[in-house]
């Protein structure tokens, strides 16, 4: 049987135990924010470039932490996390956020990643959700209007994925160089989903809410394969599928965060469809564990090849996702894969030599070696969030 107060009581350690890791050791003492580089040993390469997912996380994170946990020493990190991003990733000239600046807070890659709007939008609303700050508000809405304005598709819907400094064409659209060079992205639109979610909740007009709907309304028409459940990653302009890749951590990422758009915008169609949505991706995602209580990272079935890593993010994401499943369903099968989830990653992702997480586990949960603790990708956002989310979930002190 699993005792849902021990399980809320461990996420909360591990909360503290998460920020007090990016308290310690993430702020730039030199340069100001926060260091955009440090490897697995704890070494900090402090001329390393500033990403914007990086910060924008790091912003969410600690006003989330402190809205959820009222502790001061949160707050702290979380005003010098907005100041050192309106400052230096927003771009004065054109609007939006690049993608990186330099060490010193200078421009470096200019380029306008929809994906990374989105993230500095929902972290600006939650630092503003957090503490009623009317700039942060002010800029979050000045993204969503900035996103509809150059990346909305009003012929056939959807968000295009990246653009110049100034708005322009760019011909490599990709988020990292795994991806595919694709128009249109199932992570793009997850990310704006969640995004005009939060922004929602401070600031609730109904040309947002027409947003959000439509968004729903992209993932049930498009971007969930009806045949698997899974999710469908790549796209062109007119919603043509460009990839088979199965990515379990974004399938048990979307089965909680659909359902919670709709809860957010309070429409019970929706949220009666996002449920269903919910079950039917736990139970897709779910054909990725191992039998370990690990979540494997992808899986192409085209040539059956199974990637056998474990990466940090998708083990959090089960977490959330799987008891987000059992919640809906009542299914026991899903509480006890989001324990195993935490218990597997107790064992194997937990850094206990050097604190945080680390970044994953190859087959036989070997640690992946020379892999960032902190940097462009490896943030405090998947993991703090799965914490806090069974926080709020199980309820009690």
């Amino acid at each position: 049987m699993i005792e849902l107060g021990l399980f809320r009581r461990e996420m909360e350690e591990e909360l503290a135990n998460i920020l007090g890791y990016w308290m310690r050791y993430a702020p730039d003492e030199t340069h100001g924010g926060f260091v955009g580089k440090i490897d697995d040993q704890n070494k900090p390469h402090l001329q390393a470039d500033k990403g914007s997912v990086l910060n924008s996380r790091i912003l969410w994170t600690f006003s989330a932490a402190y809205r959820v946990t009222q502790n001061p020493e949160y707050l702290l990190y979380a005003k010098r996390a907005c100041e050192y991003f309106i400052q230096h990733f927003i771009d004065p000239h054109y609007g939006g956020v690049y993608w990186t600046v330099n060490y010193m807070g200078n421009k470096a890659d200019s380029k306008k990643q929809v994906y990374a709007q989105s993230f500095a939008l929902y972290a600006l609303s939650e630092y503003y959700y957090a503490t009623k700050d009317a700039t942060a508000k002010q800029a979050a809405i000045s993204l969503f209007e900035i996103i509809e304005q150059f990346s909305f598709d009003p012929r056939k819907g959807g968000y295009t994925d990246a653009f110049t400094q100034d708005w322009s064409v760019l011909a490599d659209l990709r988020l990292s160089a795994k991806d595919e060079n694709a128009k249109k992205t199932m992570n793009t639109h997850l990310h704006i989903l969640e995004a005009y979610s939060n922004l929602y909740r401070v600031w609730p007009s109904e040309i947002l809410k027409t947003k959000i709907e439509n968004l729903l309304q992209y993932f049930r028409d498009y971007i969930i394969d009806a045949r698997t459940g899974h999710l469908i990653l790549f796209f062109d302009e007119d919603w043509n599928a460009k990839s088979t890749l199965i990515s379990y951590g974004h399938d048990i990422e979307a089965a909680w965060l659909l359902q919670e758009a709709a809860e957010t915008i309070d429409d019970p169609a929706w949220i009666e469809i996002t449920k269903k949505i919910a079950i039917t991706m736990a139970a897709a995602a779910s054909q990725g564990l191992d039998t370990d209580g690990g979540l494997w990272y992808e899986y192409e079935p085209a040539t059956r090849k199974l990637i056998k890593e474990k990466h940090w993010w998708p083990q959090a994401e089960a977490i959330v996702g799987f008891f987000n499943a059992w919640q809906v369903s009542g299914q026991q099968q899903y509480l006890q894969f989001a324990w195993n989830s935490w218990s597997f990653i107790k064992k194997n992702i937990r850094d206990n030599a050097y604190g945080e997480w680390v970044w994953g586990v190859h087959q036989g949960n070997v640690v992946m070696k020379e892999q960032d603790k902190v940097g462009t990708w490896k943030c405090p956002y998947h993991n703090s969030r799965a914490c806090m989310e069974l926080m709020k979930r199980i309820g009690g002190d």
